[in-house]
């Protein structure tokens, strides 16, 4: 017997075709939000150790206000800055600085040589006095040789809110609002 022979589908008409998925559309992405830097240029000028640097800005949110002036400083720096405050009393290293051989040198250099009476020259007589010195004992005379100080520019409105928020600072070890009987705003850490 003959089997009856199979009808052939015709090939007229749409092909049928593997089904095949819509194509995904992906959603264009917006460009990313420019937001103002996070760094601070006066902040970042000061060249703070990470705990300082991060008190820093801590201070500058609560007080946008404020002006720092000072950071860390070299050798050159600590004996400007300690001259031009020596300027105005002669007694400032003794009042200011805990014992130590480099307060001790320094001031002894002031006592010996009353005839400095410019910045210039007792920055020069300073720095001879750092540079006899061995740099481990250097540093114990101001952490602004490492970067873990920073100076607060005083100011009259709102000084107790601002120190209040100084002294409630992270890691904060030691704040002055005076040195040597004159005005700064000397933070710690």
């Amino acid at each position: 017997m003959k089997r009856p022979a199979k009808k052939r589908k015709s090939r007229v008409g749409p092909v049928r075709r593997k089904a095949r998925a819509a194509p995904v559309r992906r959603k264009a992405r917006a460009a990313p939000v420019r937001r103002k830097s996070s760094r601070d240029p006066a902040i970042e000028a000061l060249g703070l150790a990470p705990l300082a640097r991060a008190a820093a800005y801590a201070l500058k949110r609560l007080h946008p206000g404020v002006v720092f002036t000072s950071g860390r400083r070299d050798k050159v720096g600590q004996a400007r800055a300690m001259a031009a405050n020596v300027l105005r009393n002669r007694q400032w290293i003794a009042q200011t600085y805990l014992p130590s051989p480099v307060s001790a040198a320094s001031q002894r250099w002031v006592d010996q040589h009353p005839e400095a009476v410019t910045q210039d020259a007792i920055q020069q007589g300073l720095l001879s006095v750092f540079d006899s010195l061995p740099e481990a004992e250097l540093g114990r005379i101001s952490k602004h040789l490492s970067g873990e100080a920073f100076d607060v520019q005083p100011v009259a409105a709102n000084a107790e809110v601002i120190k209040a928020a100084i002294r409630a600072l992270k890691g904060l070890t030691k704040f002055l609002d005076r040195e040597g009987g004159l005005e700064r705003w000397h933070a710690q850490f």
